[in-house]
């Protein structure tokens, strides 16, 4: 199923307003979100309805299939699991027009027992991530009504894979650390490149998968914030900014992390691209009701006699909790990530030199951004912040712990 380049518009700006709100050191996805703000625009009224709207960045009418296109679109991307629940009481009765877009299979029962029903919804996230995210992130209380819910897995293997090695940046945060590091070099100088963006000059660097899912690493001028960081990273997805790619970089310091230089070589080699980086794991929890205006959930939350989804059921509904579990991880041979989002509705030998060559050097050793996307449509599967990357290891068993 393709998505259309409106859909893929609006989700990747919402990873740009998220990450403006986020704290540092984080990891969400914004594509985990948005379909279940397209099902609750879907069934809601008034205010409410015109938020969420405005939030999703569709016309109004369109969010609920938008949301359904997302979803079936995500599903049949390779290396992207993703899957959409619903649970509610007994008692709760759904309009069978809303009802009927939900996938086959996803309508399950919430007990009258929380501890049994927060089980059963934890086992459900483990099992669509593939243990990734062990628990749904949504408290569950007597008068629960539904959870709305979505789970988004996605992993890659590097095309060309990093070599471990030791790390010790000589400046910056990061200074003083014994790090993994990971290095690799490659002939294709188009990996890389320098954006212009409306904050200031981000070096992007692309890194590939096997499954045309990609992670692309984004360290901007030290001055500029993780939020605008980011947002540019988007910006360079949508086009709305130029770059100056690897193979046009200028001689010296071309960018953020970025030098170019000659070096002495035992032959003719062509042009090289050296990176250095390092590993990383995130974890991040996030209520998003501390952000209503990002979300368009402001009237949402706000209980109401009559409710504010006669849409999706003539029982009152508002949103009680709307929480997101994310995980990144980013290592030498590949990278992985998941989401779990919840919506609760109560009533990462010298030889003889004698030729040159050009290298690009590029080096991330401060904190830094990464999109984690799908190369062919361009759409943000998943966003962080990198500010605590990996130790380097001193146990003797780091090879068994990552495999």
């Amino acid at each position: 199923m393709r998505i259309t380049n409106q859909t893929i518009r609006a989700v990747n700006d919402l990873t740009a307003r998220w990450a403006a709100v986020a704290p540092g050191g984080t990891v969400f996805s914004a594509a985990g979100v948005w379909p279940l703000l397209g099902l609750l625009a879907d069934g809601a009224g008034g205010a409410v309805r015109a938020e969420l709207v405005e939030a999703l960045g569709v016309p109004d009418g369109q969010a609920g299939a938008a949301a359904r296109e997302l979803l079936g679109a995500m599903g049949a991307m390779r290396g992207v699991d993703r899957a959409l629940g619903l649970w509610t009481r007994r008692t709760l009765e759904l309009r069978k027009t809303w009802e009927a877009g939900l996938p086959a299979g996803a309508h399950g029962v919430l007990t009258a027992d929380p501890v049994a029903d927060k089980a059963a919804l934890d086992a459900w996230a483990a099992e669509r991530t593939g243990g990734l995210i062990k628990r749904m992130p949504v408290a569950l209380y007597e008068d629960t009504e539904m959870v709305l819910a979505s789970a988004l897995a996605l992993r890659t293997h590097w095309l060309r894979p990093f070599t471990e090695s030791v790390t010790e940046p000589e400046a910056g945060p990061w200074y003083g650390r014994t790090l993994l590091g990971l290095r690799r070099r490659t002939e294709v100088l188009d990996r890389i490149g320098v954006a212009d963006t409306r904050w200031g000059h981000v070096t992007e660097l692309k890194v590939l998968g096997d499954n045309a899912v990609d992670v692309h690493l984004l360290l901007g001028e030290e001055r500029m914030t993780a939020g605008q960081v980011l947002a540019a990273g988007v910006d360079v997805l949508a086009r709305r900014c130029p770059v100056l790619p690897g193979p046009a970089l200028p001689y010296g310091e071309a960018g953020p992390g970025l030098r170019v230089v000659r070096e002495r070589s035992s032959r003719p080699v062509p042009p090289s691209l050296d990176v250095e980086t390092v590993a990383f794991g995130v974890t991040a929890e996030h209520d998003l009701l501390a952000w209503p205006e990002v979300f368009g959930l402001g009237t949402a939350m706000q209980e109401h006699p009559s409710g504010h989804f006669p849409g999706i059921s003539a029982d009152p509904l508002f949103v009680g909790s709307a929480r997101q579990s994310a995980m990144a991880r980013f290592f030498a041979r590949g990278f992985e990530a998941a989401a779990v989002t919840a919506f609760g509705m109560p009533g990462g030998a010298m030889s003889r030199l004698r030729w040159t060559t050009t290298v690009v050097e590029a080096v991330y050793d401060r904190p830094f951004g990464f999109l984690a996307l799908h190369r062919h449509s361009r759409l943000v599967l998943a966003a962080g912040w990198v500010t605590d990357p990996e130790p380097y290891p001193e146990d003797p068993q780091y090879d068994e712990e990552y495999p």
